[in-house]
């Protein structure tokens, strides 16, 4: 049975699921769609064509479905779309997408926002991903599953950050992060693969030696070009399902540029 404070504000057009809880002080309007055991602790305001899935849990002083901080959003009725078993921490702003990305802000499941992490307009995560506390997305950025954005960091628009990456702390990315990847800096630069992280996500020694070796034939190879050795590697760990992540990544259009370690030219 669902749990509701008498102070809260719930629209009576809002869809609620079964078994939510909604505490103290908190809004919720009227194209809002509340997933089964979904948990707003207080303080909460969720708008827009807001749905949130199953099992998340949203902390006080969130600002979920508002309009977005775009100067171009004229009011259009874009979306955002949370999976289930979120953690949605204090602070935290996501906003909905806009015309100009296909209208359409999307979340994955089982992701963690820290305390006053943002999420922009059109952006597109993945499962798992973690962002530290003070971490920013601009618009229309794309995160991979299990991928980690570090505390105070900040991510240009139009970014990709591929799987099991992880942005080091106050780290300002404007550049494309291929998956494994290792970025940090104040104006980031690919200093490694996350080796800890794939430890942890336990990846095989084998697998992770594999890794290294395509890594540094990418990046310190003797072909003239990063083109040149993509295509190298491509053909020598054609086997590898996790190097070809990567090639994969390198090869898909995109609107930035590739991360590169600091002392490699494209």
């Amino acid at each position: 049975m669902s749990q509701i404070h008498p102070t809260a504000l719930i629209d009576s057009k809002a869809q609620l699921g079964n078994d939510v809880k909604i505490g103290p002080f908190c809004c919720v309007g009227p194209d809002v769609v509340l997933g089964d055991n979904v948990t707003l602790i207080s303080h909460v305001t969720i708008a827009g064509r807001t749905q949130i899935g199953s099992g998340t849990i949203i902390y006080p002083f969130a600002s979920i479905g508002h309009p977005p901080q775009d100067l171009k959003y004229n009011g259009e009725s874009s979306q955002l779309l949370i999976g289930e078993n979120n953690k949605i921490r204090e602070y935290v702003t996501l906003q909905p997408g806009t015309e100009g990305g296909g209208m359409l802000t999307q979340i994955g499941n089982n992701n963690l926002f820290m305390v006053a992490s943002h999420v922009a307009h059109d952006c597109k995560i993945g499962n798992h991903v973690i962002m530290a506390n003070g971490a920013t997305l601009g618009g229309h950025v794309e995160i991979d599953d299990y991928a980690i954005i570090g505390g105070l960091s900040a991510v240009h628009q139009f970014v990709r950050i591929g799987a099991h990456a992880i942005i080091g702390g106050m780290s300002g990315v404007e550049n494309d992060v291929i998956p494994y990847g290792h970025v940090k800096g104040e104006r980031a630069h690919l200093s490694g693969l996350n080796l800890v992280g794939l430890k942890r996500r336990g990846f095989s020694t084998d697998s992770i030696q594999v890794l290294r070796n395509a890594y540094q034939e990418l990046f310190e190879g003797t072909a003239p070009t990063l083109s040149d050795r993509v295509d190298v590697v491509a053909d020598k760990y054609a086997e590898s399902e996790d190097v070809m992540q990567i090639i994969s990544f390198i090869k898909h259009d995109s609107h930035r540029r590739l991360c590169l370690p600091s002392t490699i030219a494209a």
